[in-house]
């Protein structure tokens, strides 16, 4: 019976050590070897154990020394595995799947991290044929990404106005406009900063004497230490001051739409699926329209609009002022050897937002989706509205990782839909504020102010050369212009786009100054012009060598970039 319990031991060991050791040396021996236990390591097991099971230290014998080394063997292994042990997700679980009633839309991950909209408590008496307590279209409100990035434009672009520079040894360089306005004697001031631009209007009155502009940045910041500031005579000065703070603002989005049938719980099933049936193909056309996509010539997400890389058709709808890519799954290349998707999912994984399609009462799972930038999902379900008819309904539910602020259209109580123009209006305007709030969730706003960094250094150091240039300083008067002003002139295009575009402004700094850029391996890189990611929005990813290993499958190829 030793022998016995000692070979069930060791190949409990040997089984453990296989499936999810942490690839370190295994300590201990297995089979019929065995080493002899220390005194100390005796003792520190008499001390773990609970009080009254202490037995007296005194020396054992050799049979119970192998029984006592075995036992502690066992506790080890047991934390061990139970380190190692994972919970199924919910709907994994057969008794789930036995369910005759209608499960919910989404299911959180045990670990948290997501919230989900309504929550599964208000879900018990969902039915198609309840009331609607709700708010009716007119309260569709699109929220807005930047709501004063167009005051400078509004207010000072068509009056007479100054601008001026200056660098804060605290707050870096700084850009202020200042404009009067007579018919209102106000002076309306806006303070351009690394971190955000603050606007002030202020009566005429307050001032026995117009303030200098040292004070009007001091009245919005009491952080300014600056003592003086250099005026901007650059003739062209405005077009790049509304570039810089309208780079935010983009009229065109992409979205990701994916198909889920019944019983479907990992993202290669779900990326896997190709045949569309006729009620996903009607939701489709609630979207927008299709489109073909060879010659396309409107906002385009990305696709390939001459090559056919990234398939032949994709859905495309414009929405109040508002050009929309949507990135349907069944529609992008299908590889039959890749079970991971990677050419499905270097789209859909870039995007921010992405609708849910369900076929089937399996509910979809916050994180089935490995992506750093899929960050909120809107789960549409198709249900007939009663038994004894076969008009049909829609069901929405909405999940997003818990650092993103909730956003409207409010749902419905019970979330259901059954009219098509209300749903379409509805899901596009909730799409549109997903992306909008997911840029304020952490990751995305530590992205968006190392941009905006960038970008008003690159803004403060053109407009300092410019103005010097117009004031005749023989020592820069023949400098050609520098990619600073190129980048500034591409026009807004979202922040990811402007991130990259950031990028490439300090890299051609590096190489003005005549330091090499690295280039990995002995592949070479193609060089960038003037064109690449010109009038596009696309919320790829940084550079490859700034994400994490499980995240490089991901990034956009460069015919997205084209």
């Amino acid at each position: 019976m030793e022998r016995e319990k000692r070979n069930d031991m060791s190949f409990s060991r040997k089984r453990s050590f296989t499936f999810g050791a942490y690839g370190g040396v295994d300590r201990f021996t297995c089979g019929d070897e065995t080493r002899p236990e220390t005194a100390e390591e005796n003792l520190l097991d008499t001390l773990d154990s609970p009080a009254g099971d202490r037995k007296p230290f005194l020396p054992a014998s050799s049979n119970q020394r192998d029984t006592e080394l075995f036992e502690i063997i066992e506790k080890l292994q047991g934390s061990r595995i139970d380190e190692q042990r994972c919970e199924f997700p919910l709907p994994l679980k057969s008794q789930l799947l036995t369910i005759g009633a209608d499960l919910p839309l989404i299911l959180p991950p045990n670990l948290g991290g997501y919230w989900v909209d309504p929550p599964l408590q208000r879900l018990v008496d969902v039915s198609p044929t309840s009331s609607h307590y709700g708010f009716g279209p007119e309260s569709y409100d699109i929220m807005e990404r930047d709501g004063e990035a167009k005051i400078y434009h509004k207010f000072f672009r068509s009056r007479y106005h100054h601008s001026f520079t200056a660098g804060d040894p605290v707050l870096g360089p700084l850009v202020l406009s200042v404009c009067l306005e007579e018919e209102e004697s106000k002076l309306r001031v806006i303070l351009r900063m690394k971190d955000c631009s603050l606007h002030g209007a202020f009566s005429v009155s307050l001032f026995p004497n117009i303030p200098s502009a040292v004070e009007l940045a001091k009245m919005l910041c009491d952080r300014v230490t600056v003592s003086k500031f250099e005026v901007v005579s650059y003739l062209k000065a405005p077009e790049l001051i509304t570039t810089f703070d309208e780079h935010r603002v983009s009229p065109n989005f992409k979205f990701g739409v994916l198909y889920q049938k019944d019983r479907q719980f990992t993202e290669e099933d779900i990326l896997s699926n190709n045949q569309e049936s006729e009620e996903f193909k009607e939701l489709l056309s609630i979207l927008g329209e299709t489109v073909q996509l060879q010659g396309f010539t409107r906002f385009r997400g990305g696709l390939d609009v001459c090559h056919g890389q990234t398939g032949s058709e994709a859905v495309f709808t414009s929405f109040h002022g508002r050009e929309i890519m949507f990135h349907v799954a069944t529609k992008l290349p299908f590889t039959d050897v890749d079970p991971q998707q990677l050419q499905r999912k270097r789209h859909i994984g870039n995007d921010i937002v992405a609708l849910v399609y369900q076929e089937g009462q399996t509910p979809f799972l916050s994180d089935v989706i490995k992506s750093h930038f899929l960050h909120c999902f809107l789960v549409v379900r198709r249900i007939k509205r009663a038994e004894d008819t076969s008009e049909t309904a829609y069901q929405l539910s909405v999940t997003a990782r818990e650092d993103v602020p909730p956003f409207g259209p409010v749902l419905p109580d019970p979330p259901i839909f059954t009219d098509r123009a209300l749903l379409r209006e509805f899901l596009l305007t909730k799409l549109i504020n997903a992306e909008i709030s997911c840029y304020k969730a952490q990751q995305f706003s530590r992205l968006e102010l190392r941009t905006r960094s960038s970008l008003l250094e690159s803004l403060h150091a053109e407009l300092c050369t410019r103005s010097q240039c117009m004031i005749g300083d023989p020592s820069i008067a023949s400098l050609p212009s520098s990619e600073g002003a190129r980048v500034m002139s591409e026009g807004s295009g979202g922040f990811i786009e402007n991130f990259k575009r950031a990028i490439r402004v300090r890299s051609h700094s590096f190489e003005t100054l005549g330091v090499p850029r690295k280039i990995g391996g002995s592949a070479s890189q193609r060089p960038k012009t003037e064109k690449d990611g010109e009038g596009d929005r696309s919320p790829g990813p940084p550079p490859a060598d700034s994400l994490g290993p499980s995240e490089i499958k991901d990034k956009a190829s460069p015919q997205e970039e084209t």
